[in-house]
């Protein structure tokens, strides 16, 4: 028993290690084949873990390659393929691009000339007001799915309203929810937007339960978790949907999923999306990239491609903690769909390293230090 936590760090440290880059690939072949008696790059990295963490970094960082999108190879600098490129890039911005407009703005007109008589008209009866803004809500986003020429294929039963249980799935973008809510009205739990975006999230999409928090606010952290309770102990409430990684990643890697769903005491059903990039890439950096900018670039794009699964439900096994629980289902939804994990939390995306963090690599080092100026 008293193994287990130095089992469990060593996993956890044999899976960073199985992702990081092997330094000496980087180093010059000079170095490592200096005359004794001269300070070599390998003996300097070699003073301390910490300094061969921070050179692994620079050469390679696991962390920042979640967050990256890696842009396609270019295939059109040919004689012979050049004109065909062009003539793509006319037919999707020319002929796709308008036609997607055009279905999309067809759509708005459509949902919005039933949604508003429905939400104001039938307030006194709850119920078919309901039913009926469900059936629009995922009329609306199949209509988004269609202004990009969505190829979407479903694995596995359609989720069903049920008490007591949860969906959790991977996250690229904000599409993510989309392409779920074609198929199912899921109340989302979701970061506040600014924009025309936010405005949905306030209006029509409050309609269906949906969650707002913001990140930032720690007073939003416990609202959002009374109503998570909450909204779960409802039979009719529409089915529950969280993104536990708390961010976008790129679709090759999964981060930490938080706990906060894995706690709530009901079944956990998970969800793998994984998108094709033949065409395009899903990933939306929102750190570079505006949502609006985002949909622009699948709507000129020719296709998205992408695979759902619906896997097997879980639940939490006698004596496994919630940490625990999400990282059985993270391992489930990364196998089903061809992701690597790692260990990373997603919000550090967001924030700096805590002053406590950087305490403790500054002490770490300065002991590695002083041991090597011992055994001088």
């Amino acid at each position: 028993m008293a193994n287990a936590p130095d089992n469990k760090l060593t996993s956890s440290s044999s899976e960073l290690d199985l992702d990081r880059p092997n330094l000496e690939d980087y180093l010059p072949s000079g170095s490592m084949q200096e005359p004794r008696g001269k300070l070599r790059l390998r003996d300097l990295l070699d003073i301390s873990p910490t300094l061969t963490e921070a050179a692994g970094a620079i050469v390679d960082d696991s962390f920042t390659r979640c967050f990256k999108s890696n842009p396609p190879e270019p295939w059109n600098w040919n004689v012979y393929l050049f004109p065909l490129w062009c003539l793509g890039v006319v037919i999707r911005y020319g002929i796709l691009f308008p036609t997607r407009v055009l279905v999309l703005t067809l759509g708005w007109i459509i949902f919005l000339s039933s949604f508003i008589p429905v939400h104001f008209l039938l307030k006194g009866n709850d119920k078919l007001r309901k039913k009926l803004e469900r059936c629009l809500v995922e009329l609306i986003c199949s209509f988004f799915v269609a202004s990009w020429t969505g190829v979407v294929k479903y694995h596995g039963p359609r989720p069903s309203r049920r008490p007591q249980q949860v969906f959790v799935a991977n996250h690229t973008s904000m599409i993510d929810f989309i392409v779920l809510e074609q198929m199912t009205a899921f109340a989302v739990i979701m970061q506040k937007h600014p924009g025309w975006v936010g405005l949905l999230q306030s209006t029509i999409l409050e309609s269906v339960g949906c969650i707002w928090f913001n990140r930032t606010e720690a007073k939003d952290r416990e609202i959002v978790a009374r109503k998570l309770r909450d909204h779960v102990q409802g039979a009719d409430n529409n089915p529950l949907l969280i993104f536990p990684e708390g961010t976008c990643v790129n679709n090759h890697y999964t981060v930490m999923f938080k706990k906060g769903a894995f706690e709530l005491g009901c079944t956990v059903c998970p969800i793998a999306i994984k998108y094709n990039k033949i065409f395009v890439d899903a990933f939306w950096n929102s750190k570079k990239q505006s949502f609006t900018m985002h949909l622009l670039q699948l709507m000129t794009s020719w296709a998205v491609v992408c695979d759902v699964w619906y896997l097997e439900p879980q639940t939490l096994k006698p004596g496994e903690t919630p940490i625990e629980f999400a990282e059985r289902v993270r391992d489930i939804i990364s196998l089903r769909a061809g992701l690597k994990k790692v260990p990373w939390d997603g919000y550090l995306k967001y924030s700096r390293p805590s002053p406590k963090h950087r305490e403790q690599k500054q002490q770490s080092f300065a002991d590695s230090v002083l041991r090597r100026l011992e055994e001088k």
